[in-house]
Formats: structure tokens, C-alpha cells, sequence
């Protein structure tokens, strides 16, 4: 069943040709802004129970005892689920087949692993006795020492990082690069864990009816979401009904499904009734994912004209003590800076923590902020601007492999942006400039890149009788945009105005978008969308073009344009059709195809395919207290072609306020006795909210890039974040003369006590 959800119409007079390039507004706003958008946690299904987690309060060892009586005696309990009674699975949770599947947490045995590990499951007939029984069971533990941070444990080279890249990957002779270099920098930088903090936590709602499974959940990825969960249970993939019209953020935790929402499933299985799961705020530190610390050394060599002759790009990064992911963040030098010589390796230690995975710009986000300081300190040994030594270093084809770029269009971005701030009024040294309250005042600069990537996906059109459209697709919308942006894809691809098309998405009994993350969904799910309207026009062709009482017989080798719901002679447009005549008179209720969309592997190897940036950022710094206050960020960027400008916009400045929150706000902050993140919560996890978001600008440079895809659409979502953490690190330089190389910056990295 596909759910119900009215799409606001956007007025006729805001829009003009083309669907794509315009602005429109959400077409879900209105059901969010009136709390009407159904959410994973909305739905009650009859008869439905309540499940939480109760998880550990040590990173290491082994539970000895729960006491499931008590909980079960508590008013409203119905079950307790533990490693004793949890139903059998048709495949070993801990088990690995593909580079996409991690292990899970399902109370396989009595091991603990790391701290807000699932350890039982208690359903209740209200969320507060389930809560109340949680607490009851009252676990005992045999504990081992926590292993925590990166000095903890051995390192190792980790076979490969990110998804199936090279840990190490080397381009010309680096050491002899470094040896004739008239300027050497040599510094580490650190980041800590970051956790995703996604505004709607994991939740599902999980309705068995004998082997069938109906859930409601956010994903990221409907079809692996799907194709997972029918290895665990050993049940068809059709068997498996996945619901998720709405997420409120994923940032990557919700790409592949978690423990918990499995674990949710099964006590709905161990109840026979339908039961609903959703994370407390404080449990999404540990079993979803998150950004591992990392420790990045960086060597650059530059010529006396402040050519760069190597850089050396290490990073050590953490995984889990039982499963394997290494965030690529040395890979971040592999394609900005033109450097005869470079080297990009990493080392991994395992650490008693859930396992890291994908979190927004994995591996770019992490790398660029140190590389940026590098450079930017490179720039200040040289004496030279920052801007011109980007500038004196531009990157005419990607500097690890040679090849050209797909397209490239970063010195607009320097140029426009630059202009744009007032950058060239910059002075070189730092601690040169106050504002009247007699604030330092500090202008920094970085360069953003980010993948221009592409899945799989397939989407099913069809064209009415009536003149409407209809476009299928299991996409995900988690906030981007997606309902809007790919309906207008949509909408062109079917010639008709985006009103008149009908767009369903978000379950899983649609065809696959593949999966949302990357910064690929427009492009994946966009060109399937594309590609299946161009199939139902060509049917409709078909159809006029062989019948002899349409005008436009006999047209089949000029061919046809489709648009406003007609179809014209290329050759003579004074001969048109309309759809639903074409339609009517073949006595057909609707017309349909599938299209299919994916990388050109051709293309792939022929090119380097990136998004470009450059973001400028001011501070303001208190010179005796050391408070810090981003004031100002302009961002210009080259992104491909653009489907929605205020989507665009949005996704932009949210990257940008990542990137300073990266900078300068963010950082989990681990008990090293026990293991346990001791700011598990919105109140001391610190994000940015409004009152820290300055004035902000985002620059849309005009890029055509006809390799990528034929929509020539790159990525926006994370690209935002690439540039503006070291923009922001380097602005603090300059206003304070203090370079900080251990993130997040705080007021005692710029304070000193006598």
C-alpha cells in the first residue's frame, strides 16, 4: 500500500518551461509544517505493544544476570526478550557476505562488545512499563578493562577503507619530493567521534502476519533494507513491506537497517502482536553508527615559489573491536592539489565502541579539514595568501590517477567567492584586524570536493487517458528535498507540468532508487525517473506515429519533443498531438515503461568525476575570554546542473553549518574508565542551533557536465561540509594567531593561564 500523502501544488505562476532549474517549494511542507507527515514513530498499528532496548553500562565483558522476573512482574509487561528466548534467525547476525553487510547486536550471546549494546528487549502494554521493566532487570556483568581512544590498542593496516578503496595508494617519490623542498610542514591534526543526531531517532513498527512482514521504518535504502532482512528471517524479499514515506534525517545512520530495528522485529515475532521500538536518544550512541576519531599527519614540501613538490597524507583511524570499517580520510588528498608527489596511507586500531559507518562526507568531511590547515599553514610559512597558493596549486586533472576531470569549474569558485566576501582585503599576518567592540577579527578560507557519484535504481512511468502522469519509485526523502526535486524530473521526463504528475515513493513494493547516500540520490533515482519517462514517450510515439488518422503519422524518423502533454513533429511543430487523443483513439487507459539508471562505467574510467567549492568564513574571537563566534560564510560551488535551486540552497547551508560544527562544536566525549559516552544527549552533544548560524551566502556556479549523466546532476549534500570546517579552523588562525590542530577548537585551545 502506498501511503497517503497530498503534495502541496506549487502556483502556476511561479513556475515557467522547464520543471528542473526552478525553485519550488516543498511539495511536502505543508503536511510538515501541520505535523500531518507520518513518520516511522506516527503509526499504531491495532493491538500494537511497546518495546525498549535495555542496553549495557560496560564497553567490555560479559552479562551474568538479568533479573527477567522482576521486569516481568511489573504492571503492564508482557515479555521479556533475551538471548535465552529471542527466536531463532535463519543467518548468523555476525556473519559477512558482502562489503555492505555489517554485524549486528541481536542477542546472539551473553558478550558485551561496547557500552548502549542491546541486552534485552522488554514489551510492554505502555511505553512506561516497558520503560519501568527495563530498569528492573538490573544487570550484573563480569568487566573487562575498556579499550578506548587511539593510543589504546596494536594498529594495524586495514586491508581496504570507505567501501573497497586502497588503504594506501602512492603517486611519485614523496621522500625525495619533501628532501628538495625549500618549505616543509609537518604537523597532526585531531578529530574526535562525532554521532549523527539525527532529529527522528531509529524507530520501526513491525506487524507479522505468518511469514509476511509489514514494518514502518526509516531507511535510507528500502531494497537492501529489504534483502537484509529476508537473510536474517529466511523469508521471501517479497514477503517484506517496507513503509518509509518520511525520514527526519539520516546522515548515513539510516542507510543500512540497524540491530535495534531488527531486534524490534523479533519481539514482535516472540509476542505474535505488532510492536513498536524506538530508540531513546541516549541508545543512538552505540548500535547505529557513527564518525570514528581519527589522527592525521600531514608532511608538505613546497618550492621556493610555493609549488608544492610532495605531500604525505597518514591517518590513523578507529573501527570496532568486532567488525571493520576505516573512515578514508587520507583520501582526501588524493584530488585537489597538483603536487608531483603524493602518498596517502592509514593505520587502524580496534577500540571497545559500536562499529563506525557512513556518516556525512565519511572520509571527505574528516580528511579536508586537515588538509586544509595544511595548506593554509603551508601558505603562511611560504608568505603567500591563501587563495593565491590554491591558486599557484590547481589541480588540471586528479592529481592521484591523471585523469582529466569530467568537469571542473573551482577557480569560478574561488573567483566569484572571494569576490564576493571581500577576501582580497585581507591582511597576510594574523591578529590584524578588530572589530569596534574590540573583538579579533580572523578571514579564512577552504577548498571543498566531494565525489560525483551513482547507483543503481529503476523507475516505473506511465501517461493516462485522462493526460496525467504517473511516476513510480522506491526513493527516500530524508529531508533534501527528494519528493520535489525528482518530481521534476519526473515531470520533464514525461512532458507535463509537475501538477499533473502523480509521484509515489517510499515503500519498498516500489522499483529500487537504490540507496541514499553519497550525495547520489538525484542523480540515481533522477536518471531512472528520466529514463522511464523518455520509454513512455516513446511508446506514445509509437502509437501516432504508425497510425494513419494522427497527425503525426509518418513522423517516426524526424521523431517527436514532448511538452505540455503533447507530442510535436521535431520537423514541422505546427503538427502536435495530444496525449490523451493518442490514448483515446488506441482505446488505451494509461501507457507505461520502466527505465533504468546507473554509472557509465566507460565514463567512470575515462574521467574524474567531482563537485567543487570554495568557502570563505570570518570570526569573531574575544581576545581575553576566547569565545568564538562565526560571523559571516560565503560558499561558491560547482555542482553540476541544478534540478531545484531552493533545495540546492538549503542542502548547501546545511553543509556549510556542519562544517562549522565540525570545527568548532561537536565532539563525543568517552569515559576512559568505563567506556561510556558521557554527553549521550542533545544538551551536551553540541550542535549548532540558530543563535550560532551566521549570515550565511551560497554561490551556484554555472557547470555543464555532460559525462557524468545525461542530466549532467552532481551531489549537493555533503559537499557543503568539505570546505567550511577548514575555512572556519583558519579563520580562527588568522584572527588569534593560535593555529589549533585538535578539533573541536575550544576557548581554552586560545586561552593560556600565567
Amino acid at each position: 500500500m502506498t501511503p497517503d500523502i497530498r503534495l502541496a501544488e506549487t502556483p502556476a505562476h511561479a513556475r515557467h518551461g522547464s520543471n528542473i532549474g526552478q525553485p519550488l517549494t516543498r511539495r511536502e511542507g505543508i503536511l510538515k509544517v501541520k505535523g500531518e507527515a507520518r513518520y516511522a514513530a506516527d503509526n499504531h498499528a491495532p493491538g500494537m505493544l511497546y518495546a525498549v532496548l535495555a542496553v549495557s553500562s560496560i564497553a567490555r565483558g560479559r552479562v551474568t544476570s538479568l533479573d527477567v522476573r522482576a521486569a516481568k512482574a511489573h504492571a503492564g509487561v508482557v515479555e521479556v526478550m533475551t538471548s535465552a528466548n529471542r527466536p531463532a534467525l535463519a543467518e548468523d547476525p555476525d556473519a559477512k557476505t558482502n562489503p555492505f553487510m555489517f554485524r549486528l547486536d541481536l542477542l546472539q550471546n551473553d558478550q558485551v562488545r561496547y557500552a548502549n549494546q542491546p541486552i534485552a528487549v522488554v514489551i510492554a502494554e505502555t511505553l512506561e512499563a516497558a520503560t519501568e521493566g527495563a530498569a528492573l532487570l538490573a544487570p550484573r556483568y563480569d568487566v573487562l578493562p575498556a579499550r578506548i581512544g587511539l593510543d589504546s590498542g596494536e594498529s594495524f593496516v586495514p586491508p581496504v577503507v570507505g567501501v573497497g578503496n586502497p588503504s594506501e595508494m602512492r603517486r611519485g617519490d614523496v621522500e625525495a619530493g619533501l628532501a628538495t623542498a625549500s618549505k616543509r610542514i609537518d604537523a597532526t591534526y585531531e578529530t574526535p567521534a562525532q554521532y549523527h543526531n539525527a532529529m527522528e531517532p531509529h524507530a520501526i513498527v513491525a506487524v507479522w502476519d505468518g511469514d509476511k512482514l509489514s514494518i514502518d521504518t526509516p531507511s535510507q535504502g528500502l531494497a537492501i533494507a529489504q534483502g537484509r532482512l529476508a537473510g536474517i528471517f529466511g523469508i521471501s524479499p517479497d514477503n517484506i513491506h517496507i513503509r518509509s514515506p518520511f525520514l527526519g534525517g539520516g546522515f548515513g545512520s539510516k542507510g543500512l537497517i540497524s540491530g535495534p530495528q531488527v531486534l524490534g522485529i523479533l519481539a514482535a515475532r516472540l509476542v505474535n502482536k505488532p510492536v513498536k521500538l524506538v530508540l531513546r536518544r541516549e541508545h543512538m550512541y552505540g548500535p547505529v553508527g557513527h564518525r570514528s576519531a581519527s589522527r592525521q599527519r600531514l608532511r608538505i614540501g613546497l618550492d621556493g615559489d610555493g609549488l608544492l613538490t610532495a605531500i604525505d597524507h597518514h591517518a590513523r583511524v578507529a573501527t570496532s573491536s568486532f567488525d571493520d570499517f576505516y573512515e578514508p580520510a587520507a583520501d582526501a588528498s588524493h584530488t585537489l592539489y597538483a603536487s608531483p608527489a603524493i602518498a596517502t596511507s592509514h593505520e587502524a586500531v580496534r577500540l571497545d565502541t559500536g562499529t563506525p559507518l557512513f556518516m556525512r562526507a565519511p572520509g571527505e568531511a574528516t580528511g579536508s579539514i586537515a588538509l586544509e590547515s595544511a595548506i593554509d599553514e603551508a601558505a603562511w610559512a611560504c608568505r603567500i595568501d591563501p587563495l593565491t597558493i590554491r591558486l599557484k596549486n590547481y589541480a588540471e586533472v586528479e592529481p592521484i590517477s591523471g585523469k582529466p576531470f569530467s568537469s571542473k569549474a573551482l577557480r569560478q569558485c574561488y573567483a566569484q567567492g572571494a569576490e564576493r566576501f571581500g577576501w582580497a582585503r585581507r591582511p597576510l599576518d594574523p591578529r590584524q584586524m578588530r572589530d569596534d567592540a574590540g573583538l579579533l577579527v580572523g578571514w579564512g578560507m577552504g577548498t571543498a570536493t566531494f565525489p560525483a557519484l551513482m547507483f543503481a535504481a529503476e523507475a516505473r512511468a506511465a501517461v493516462r487517458s485522462d493526460g496525467s502522469g504517473l511516476m513510480e519509485i522506491g526513493a527516500h526523502d530524508m529531508g533534501q528535498g527528494a519528493w520535489t526535486a525528482l518530481a521534476q524530473i519526473a515531470a520533464d521526463g514525461l512532458g507535463l507540468d509537475i501538477d499533473q504528475v502523480e509521484f509515489r515513493s517510499g515503500t519498498s513494493d516500489l522499483p529500487d532508487a537504490g540507496i541514499a547516500g553519497g550525495s547520489a540520490h538525484t542523480a540515481t533515482a533522477g536518471m531512472a525517473i528520466h529514463n522511464a519517462g523518455a520509454a513512455v514517450i516513446a511508446k506514445l510515439a509509437d502509437l501516432a506515429t504508425g497510425d494513419e488518422r494522427s497527425p503525426l503519422f509518418g513522423a517516426g524518423n524526424a521523431g517527436v519533443t514532448a511538452r505540455d502533454g503533447r507530442l510535436f513533429r521535431r520537423d514541422d511543430e505546427m503538427r502536435s498531438e495530444s496525449y490523451v487523443d493518442i490514448l483515446t483513439r488506441a482505446g488505451l487507459a494509461q501507457i507505461e515503461a520502466s527505465g533504468k539508471g546507473g554509472p557509465d562505467p566507460a565514463a567512470q574510467s575515462t574521467y574524474a568525476m567531482h563537485a567543487h567549492g570554495a568557502v570563505f568564513a570570518e570570526v569573531k574571537v574575544d581576545p581575553d575570554l576566547g569565545q568564538i563566534r562565526v560571523t559571516r560564510m560565503v560558499g561558491a560551488f560547482a555542482v553540476g546542473r541544478i534540478i531545484n535551486p531552493r533545495m540546492v540552497q538549503s542542502q548547501i547551508f546545511g553543509g556549510m553549518i556542519w562544517g562549522m560544527s565540525f570545527a568548532l562544536h561537536e565532539q563525543a566525549v568517552t569515559d576512559r574508565r568505563s567506556g561510556r559516552i558521557l554527553n549521550a544527549d542533545f544538551a551536551e552533544y553540541h550542535v549548532p542551533v540558530n543563535a550560532d548560524v551566521p549570515p550565511m551566502e551560497a554561490l551556484m556556479i554555472d557547470e555543464y557536465d555532460p559525462h557524468v549523466n545525461a542530466l549532467g546532476i552532481k551531489g549537493v549534500g555533503e559537499i557543503g561540509i568539505t570546505g567550511s570546517a577548514g575555512a572556519v579552523a583558519n579563520a580562527v588562525w588568522h584572527a588569534t594567531g593560535t593555529r589549533v590542530r585538535r578539533f573541536p577548537i575550544g576557548i581554552d585551545d586560545l586561552v593560556t593561564t600565567g
